[in-house]
């Protein structure tokens, strides 16, 4: 998949050109039926399959003080996106300035970009362009204007309410993890990078690796049974998310996570999370004596939850962010 940062580089890519595009914080199941469509479109005219999608998010730059928490950061959107059989990933830089392209400027340059354009994919409801000025009805006329198709996917639905980004954020919020998982097509995880912390956790016997998560929206504070993917391999943990009352005043919100029968500095290194179950919520104990107990019972709990469902042979090893988004194994 190449990845092209600015609306000319479309150039590079093989023509006719199938466009999918949006925000597509999360690649939750209706995002992923925009893609396909382009990709059923590229299949069908031997063409190109593209994303474009945009960094920050758009309500960063607009209007920072509602921007929503992020399901997934661009890196983990574009291990996602891998996944899903595109050629090209475009991801535009989403300045003031350019937020304040006229909806017929916008088509005009991918339409002289692409080599040609032959289809725009979109959700339902779609708008663009400065102030959110271009709609469905404006990209219908350019369409005819230029001579590509519109494809405008309706919204997948769960239990009679359309997927959407904010659903999956107020479900990972309130820990409904099962239920974000069904709207996502695949369990919700945490891509973070490791971050080099005052290591007390290897002083009690059980090192932790402090997560500076890509993404932002968190599940609830307390205790997790879950799965990690490291370089390629995978392994079982347990996983704090919180304040640590026992050890210091409540400061920064920390994922702190440790891995089973590992033992090596990863400072720097990304780590993807899989929460498996929920344990218990976070407390302030007595002692460290207290805490270290507890933390035994966490991980001998966490061990039977990792092995029990842990047990689809031969592809466990493949992190989510590497493997197909929908389908079984």
């Amino acid at each position: 998949m190449q990845i092209l940062h600015r609306i000319p580089d479309l150039a590079k890519v093989p023509g006719p050109v199938h466009l999918a595009i949006g925000v597509f914080d999360g690649i939750h199941l209706g995002h992923q039926a925009v893609i396909a469509s382009a990709t059923q479109g590229a299949r069908q005219s031997g063409g190109s399959a593209v994303v474009l999608t945009f960094h920050p998010h758009p309500m960063r730059v607009l209007r920072p003080e509602a921007a929503p928490r992020l399901l997934t950061s661009t890196q983990h959107k574009e291990q996602l996106i891998r996944t899903l059989g595109v050629h090209a990933l475009l991801i535009q830089e989403f300045t003031l300035a350019f937020s304040q392209t006229r909806p017929e400027e916008f088509v005009r340059l991918l339409v002289e970009s692409a080599k040609p354009l032959r289809q725009i994919c979109v959700g339902k409801g779609w708008t663009f362009g400065a102030n959110r000025s271009g709609n469905i009805a404006t990209l219908d006329v350019l369409a005819h204007a230029y001579g590509f198709t519109l494809t405008e996917v309706p919204p997948i639905t769960i239990d009679g309410q359309p997927v959407s980004s904010t659903m999956i954020r107020a479900a990972v919020q309130r820990g409904d993890l099962a239920l974000a998982e069904r709207l996502l097509g695949r369990p919700f995880t945490i891509l973070g990078t490791v971050a080099e912390g005052n290591r007390l956790g290897r002083q009690l016997g059980f090192p932790t690796a402090n997560l500076r998560a890509h993404n932002e929206q968190f599940p609830p504070d307390g205790v997790y049974a879950t799965r990690a993917w490291h370089a390629g391999q995978q392994y079982g943990g347990v996983v704090n998310i919180g304040l640590r009352p026992t050890l210091e005043q409540p400061g920064e919100r920390l994922l702190e996570l440790h891995l089973f029968d590992f033992n090596r500095q990863i400072y720097g290194e990304d780590v993807e999370v899989e929460f498996l179950a929920f344990l218990r919520p976070e407390q302030k104990f007595n002692g460290l004596t207290d805490l270290v107990k507890q933390i035994e019972k966490d991980v001998v709990r966490a061990r039977a939850i990792y092995r029990d469902r842990v047990t689809i042979p031969n592809c466990d090893s493949i992190p989510l962010s590497k493997r197909p988004v929908t389908g079984k194994w």
